[in-house]
Protein backbone atom coordinates (compact mmCIF):
# COMPACT_ATOMS: atom_id res chain seq x y z
CA UNK A 1 0.00 0.00 0.00
CA UNK A 2 1.48 3.32 -1.11
CA UNK A 3 0.75 6.00 1.50
CA UNK A 4 2.79 9.17 1.79
CA UNK A 5 1.91 10.56 5.19
CA UNK A 6 4.37 13.20 6.28
CA UNK A 7 4.44 16.48 8.15
CA UNK A 8 2.61 17.75 11.22
CA UNK A 9 -0.53 15.83 12.21
CA UNK A 10 -2.05 17.44 15.32
CA UNK A 11 -3.95 15.20 17.70
CA UNK A 12 -7.07 17.35 17.62
CA UNK A 13 -9.17 17.94 20.71
CA UNK A 14 -12.79 16.93 21.11
CA UNK A 15 -14.79 19.93 22.31
CA UNK A 16 -17.50 19.67 24.95
CA UNK A 17 -20.46 21.90 25.80
CA UNK A 18 -21.15 23.17 29.33
CA UNK A 19 -23.11 20.00 30.11
CA UNK A 20 -20.13 17.97 28.78
CA UNK A 21 -22.04 16.67 25.78
CA UNK A 22 -19.94 16.56 22.61
CA UNK A 23 -20.06 19.96 20.91
CA UNK A 24 -19.87 19.02 17.25
CA UNK A 25 -19.83 22.59 15.82
CA UNK A 26 -17.03 23.61 18.21
CA UNK A 27 -15.10 20.43 17.40
CA UNK A 28 -15.43 21.11 13.68
CA UNK A 29 -14.28 24.70 14.25
CA UNK A 30 -11.09 23.45 15.93
CA UNK A 31 -10.49 20.96 13.11
CA UNK A 32 -11.08 23.50 10.35
CA UNK A 33 -8.82 26.07 12.00
CA UNK A 34 -5.92 23.60 12.12
CA UNK A 35 -6.35 22.70 8.46
CA UNK A 36 -6.50 26.38 7.51
CA UNK A 37 -3.29 26.92 9.47
CA UNK A 38 -1.60 24.45 7.14
CA UNK A 39 -1.27 21.15 9.02
CA UNK A 40 -0.58 18.13 6.85
CA UNK A 41 -3.09 15.74 8.45
CA UNK A 42 -5.42 15.40 11.39
CA UNK A 43 -5.62 12.77 14.12
CA UNK A 44 -9.10 12.61 15.64
CA UNK A 45 -9.92 10.77 18.85
CA UNK A 46 -6.38 10.08 19.90
CA UNK A 47 -5.31 10.54 23.50
CA UNK A 48 -5.79 14.31 23.27
CA UNK A 49 -9.15 13.73 21.59
CA UNK A 50 -10.30 11.83 24.70
CA UNK A 51 -11.22 8.70 22.77
CA UNK A 52 -11.90 6.60 25.83
CA UNK A 53 -14.19 9.24 27.33
CA UNK A 54 -16.56 8.98 24.36
CA UNK A 55 -19.52 6.68 23.95
CA UNK A 56 -19.55 4.39 20.93
CA UNK A 57 -21.94 6.54 18.89
CA UNK A 58 -20.19 9.73 19.94
CA UNK A 59 -16.99 8.41 18.40
CA UNK A 60 -18.77 7.86 15.12
CA UNK A 61 -20.36 11.31 15.32
CA UNK A 62 -16.98 12.97 15.90
CA UNK A 63 -15.41 11.12 12.97
CA UNK A 64 -18.35 11.90 10.69
CA UNK A 65 -18.03 15.57 11.63
CA UNK A 66 -14.27 15.56 10.99
CA UNK A 67 -14.66 14.06 7.53
CA UNK A 68 -17.26 16.73 6.77
CA UNK A 69 -15.24 19.68 8.09
CA UNK A 70 -11.92 18.63 6.57
CA UNK A 71 -13.57 17.82 3.23
CA UNK A 72 -10.58 16.03 1.75
CA UNK A 73 -8.07 18.83 2.30
CA UNK A 74 -5.78 16.62 4.43
CA UNK A 75 -5.91 12.99 5.60
CA UNK A 76 -8.19 12.29 8.57
CA UNK A 77 -6.78 9.53 10.77
CA UNK A 78 -9.20 8.04 13.32
CA UNK A 79 -7.99 6.67 16.64
CA UNK A 80 -8.97 3.06 17.35
CA UNK A 81 -8.80 2.60 21.12
CA UNK A 82 -11.09 -0.13 22.42
CA UNK A 83 -11.27 -2.62 25.25
CA UNK A 84 -11.03 -5.68 23.03
CA UNK A 85 -10.32 -6.82 19.51
CA UNK A 86 -13.97 -7.29 18.55
CA UNK A 87 -14.83 -3.69 19.38
CA UNK A 88 -11.70 -2.44 17.60
CA UNK A 89 -12.66 -4.33 14.45
CA UNK A 90 -16.20 -2.94 14.57
CA UNK A 91 -14.96 0.63 14.89
CA UNK A 92 -12.34 0.18 12.16
CA UNK A 93 -15.02 -1.04 9.76
CA UNK A 94 -17.33 1.83 10.65
CA UNK A 95 -14.50 4.35 10.31
CA UNK A 96 -13.87 3.14 6.78
CA UNK A 97 -17.57 3.51 5.91
CA UNK A 98 -17.62 7.01 7.42
CA UNK A 99 -14.79 8.18 5.18
CA UNK A 100 -11.67 8.10 7.36
CA UNK A 101 -8.43 8.12 5.39
CA UNK A 102 -6.60 5.95 7.90
CA UNK A 103 -6.57 4.52 11.39
CA UNK A 104 -4.31 5.06 14.38
CA UNK A 105 -4.48 1.68 16.11
CA UNK A 106 -3.72 1.22 19.81
CA UNK A 107 -3.32 -1.96 21.81
CA UNK A 108 -6.51 -3.09 23.52
CA UNK A 109 -7.13 -0.88 26.53
CA UNK A 110 -6.54 -1.97 30.16
CA UNK A 111 -5.16 -5.43 29.39
CA UNK A 112 -1.38 -5.82 29.16
CA UNK A 113 -0.88 -8.49 26.47
CA UNK A 114 1.90 -10.88 25.63
CA UNK A 115 3.74 -10.12 22.42
CA UNK A 116 1.79 -12.83 20.60
CA UNK A 117 -1.52 -11.37 21.81
CA UNK A 118 -0.47 -7.86 20.84
CA UNK A 119 0.53 -8.94 17.33
CA UNK A 120 -2.69 -10.92 16.94
CA UNK A 121 -4.76 -7.87 17.93
CA UNK A 122 -3.06 -5.65 15.37
CA UNK A 123 -3.27 -8.31 12.64
CA UNK A 124 -6.97 -8.93 13.25
CA UNK A 125 -7.89 -5.25 12.97
CA UNK A 126 -5.69 -4.79 9.89
CA UNK A 127 -7.39 -7.75 8.22
CA UNK A 128 -10.82 -6.21 8.84
CA UNK A 129 -10.21 -3.01 6.88
CA UNK A 130 -8.56 -1.78 3.72
CA UNK A 131 -7.56 1.50 5.35
CA UNK A 132 -3.88 2.25 5.98
CA UNK A 133 -2.94 1.89 9.63
CA UNK A 134 -0.62 3.84 11.93
CA UNK A 135 0.26 1.73 14.96
CA UNK A 136 0.62 3.65 18.21
CA UNK A 137 3.31 2.79 20.74
CA UNK A 138 3.11 4.69 24.01
CA UNK A 139 4.47 2.62 26.92
CA UNK A 140 4.36 5.46 29.51
CA UNK A 141 0.64 6.07 28.96
CA UNK A 142 -0.72 2.62 28.14
CA UNK A 143 1.74 0.23 29.89
CA UNK A 144 2.22 -1.75 26.67
CA UNK A 145 5.44 -1.66 24.69
CA UNK A 146 5.30 -2.58 21.02
CA UNK A 147 8.72 -4.19 20.76
CA UNK A 148 11.07 -4.36 17.81
CA UNK A 149 10.29 -8.04 17.23
CA UNK A 150 6.56 -7.31 17.15
CA UNK A 151 7.15 -4.61 14.54
CA UNK A 152 9.17 -7.07 12.45
CA UNK A 153 6.20 -9.46 12.49
CA UNK A 154 3.83 -6.70 11.39
CA UNK A 155 6.01 -4.96 8.80
CA UNK A 156 4.90 -7.10 5.86
CA UNK A 157 1.16 -6.57 6.38
CA UNK A 158 0.23 -4.35 3.42
CA UNK A 159 -1.99 -1.85 5.23
CA UNK A 160 0.19 -1.44 8.34
CA UNK A 161 2.21 1.45 6.99
CA UNK A 162 3.24 3.65 9.91
CA UNK A 163 4.24 3.68 13.58
CA UNK A 164 3.62 6.58 15.94
CA UNK A 165 6.49 6.17 18.38
CA UNK A 166 5.92 7.72 21.79
CA UNK A 167 8.58 5.94 23.80
CA UNK A 168 10.84 8.69 25.21
CA UNK A 169 14.03 6.87 24.18
CA UNK A 170 14.98 8.34 20.80
CA UNK A 171 17.33 5.42 20.12
CA UNK A 172 14.18 3.54 19.13
CA UNK A 173 13.97 5.45 15.85
CA UNK A 174 17.32 4.13 14.70
CA UNK A 175 16.65 0.63 16.02
CA UNK A 176 13.31 0.53 14.23
CA UNK A 177 14.81 1.76 10.99
CA UNK A 178 17.53 -0.85 11.20
CA UNK A 179 14.93 -3.55 11.89
CA UNK A 180 12.36 -2.81 9.18
CA UNK A 181 13.90 -0.19 6.90
CA UNK A 182 11.29 1.71 4.92
CA UNK A 183 8.57 -0.90 5.30
CA UNK A 184 6.96 1.19 8.03
CA UNK A 185 7.02 4.98 8.20
CA UNK A 186 7.94 6.42 11.58
CA UNK A 187 6.21 9.40 13.22
CA UNK A 188 7.26 11.22 16.37
CA UNK A 189 4.60 10.81 19.04
CA UNK A 190 5.97 12.88 21.92
CA UNK A 191 6.25 16.62 21.45
CA UNK A 192 9.47 16.95 23.41
CA UNK A 193 11.41 14.52 21.21
CA UNK A 194 10.03 15.81 17.90
CA UNK A 195 13.23 17.39 16.59
CA UNK A 196 15.35 14.37 17.45
CA UNK A 197 12.85 11.99 15.83
CA UNK A 198 12.56 14.04 12.64
CA UNK A 199 16.32 14.37 12.32
CA UNK A 200 16.62 10.60 12.78
CA UNK A 201 14.28 9.93 9.88
CA UNK A 202 10.71 10.19 11.14
CA UNK A 203 8.43 11.30 8.31
CA UNK A 204 6.11 13.26 10.54
CA UNK A 205 5.00 14.34 13.98
CA UNK A 206 1.73 13.63 15.77
CA UNK A 207 1.62 16.71 17.96
CA UNK A 208 -0.34 17.88 20.96
CA UNK A 209 0.82 21.49 21.34
CA UNK A 210 0.15 22.21 17.68
CA UNK A 211 -3.42 22.73 18.90
CA UNK A 212 -2.21 25.92 20.57
CA UNK A 213 0.78 26.93 18.41
CA UNK A 214 0.25 25.55 14.89
CA UNK A 215 2.41 28.02 12.97
CA UNK A 216 5.45 27.42 15.15
CA UNK A 217 5.01 23.66 14.90
CA UNK A 218 4.86 23.85 11.13
CA UNK A 219 7.88 26.16 11.01
CA UNK A 220 9.87 23.68 13.11
CA UNK A 221 9.02 20.83 10.73
CA UNK A 222 9.75 22.94 7.64
CA UNK A 223 13.14 24.01 9.00
CA UNK A 224 14.16 20.41 9.68
CA UNK A 225 13.05 19.29 6.20
CA UNK A 226 14.99 22.18 4.69
CA UNK A 227 18.11 21.23 6.64
CA UNK A 228 18.06 24.54 8.48
CA UNK A 229 19.07 23.20 11.87
CA UNK A 230 19.85 26.66 13.24
CA UNK A 231 16.25 27.81 12.72
CA UNK A 232 14.90 24.49 13.95
CA UNK A 233 16.90 24.73 17.17
CA UNK A 234 15.76 28.32 17.75
CA UNK A 235 12.12 27.25 17.54
CA UNK A 236 12.63 24.02 19.49
CA UNK A 237 14.46 25.66 22.37
CA UNK A 238 11.75 28.32 22.63
CA UNK A 239 9.03 25.66 22.49
CA UNK A 240 10.58 23.03 24.75
CA UNK A 241 9.34 24.18 28.20
CA UNK A 242 5.78 23.92 26.90
CA UNK A 243 6.37 20.75 24.87
CA UNK A 244 7.28 18.90 28.06
CA UNK A 245 3.63 18.97 29.20
CA UNK A 246 2.81 16.53 26.37
CA UNK A 247 4.76 13.87 28.28
CA UNK A 248 2.91 14.37 31.59
CA UNK A 249 -0.10 12.44 32.86
CA UNK A 250 -2.29 15.55 32.64
CA UNK A 251 -1.37 16.31 29.03
CA UNK A 252 -4.99 16.46 27.86
CA UNK A 253 -6.01 19.09 30.42
CA UNK A 254 -2.78 21.03 29.83
CA UNK A 255 -3.14 21.05 26.05
CA UNK A 256 -6.80 22.06 26.23
CA UNK A 257 -5.92 24.85 28.67
CA UNK A 258 -3.23 26.04 26.25
CA UNK A 259 -5.75 25.89 23.43
CA UNK A 260 -8.17 28.00 25.47
CA UNK A 261 -5.57 30.59 26.42
CA UNK A 262 -4.66 30.95 22.75
CA UNK A 263 -8.32 31.45 21.83
CA UNK A 264 -8.64 28.22 19.88
CA UNK A 265 -10.95 26.03 22.01
CA UNK A 266 -12.27 25.19 25.45
CA UNK A 267 -10.49 23.50 28.33
CA UNK A 268 -13.56 21.43 29.26
CA UNK A 269 -12.75 17.74 29.71
CA UNK A 270 -14.78 14.75 30.80
CA UNK A 271 -14.32 13.00 34.13
CA UNK A 272 -12.31 11.31 35.40
CA UNK A 273 -10.30 14.23 34.06
CA UNK A 274 -10.98 17.70 35.40
CA UNK A 275 -9.59 21.08 34.31
CA UNK A 276 -6.33 22.01 35.96
CA UNK A 277 -6.47 23.92 39.23
CA UNK A 278 -4.14 25.48 41.75
CA UNK A 279 -0.38 25.42 41.30
CA UNK A 280 -0.46 23.17 38.24
CA UNK A 281 -2.89 25.47 36.44
CA UNK A 282 -0.72 28.46 37.27
CA UNK A 283 2.38 26.62 36.06
CA UNK A 284 0.89 25.64 32.69
CA UNK A 285 -0.68 29.08 32.23
CA UNK A 286 2.70 30.70 32.81
CA UNK A 287 4.32 28.40 30.24
CA UNK A 288 1.69 29.17 27.62
CA UNK A 289 1.63 32.91 28.23
CA UNK A 290 5.42 33.01 28.29
CA UNK A 291 5.63 31.18 24.98
CA UNK A 292 3.03 33.48 23.42
CA UNK A 293 4.88 36.59 24.61
CA UNK A 294 8.27 35.44 23.37
CA UNK A 295 7.54 33.80 20.04
CA UNK A 296 10.61 33.52 17.83
CA UNK A 297 10.68 36.34 15.34
CA UNK A 298 11.22 34.39 12.17
CA UNK A 299 10.32 35.36 8.66
CA UNK A 300 8.66 31.97 8.14
CA UNK A 301 6.21 32.77 10.94
CA UNK A 302 5.01 36.14 9.63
Amino acid sequence: MQVDWRGVFPAATTQFAFDLSVDIPATQKVQDALVRDGVHGLIVMGTVGENNSLESEEKRDVLRAAVESVAGRVPVIAGVSELDTKRAIAFARDAEKLGADGLMLLPAMVYVPSEDELVAHFKAVAAATSLPIMLYNNPPAYRVSVGIEAIRQLADIPNIVCLKESAPDTRRFTDLHNAVGDKIMLFAGLDDVALEALVLGAKGWVSGLTNAFPKESLALYDAIVAGDLKTALTIYRWFMPLLHVDAEHDLVQSIKLAEQIMGRGSERVRPPRYPLTGARRAEVTKLVEGAAANRPKLKALT
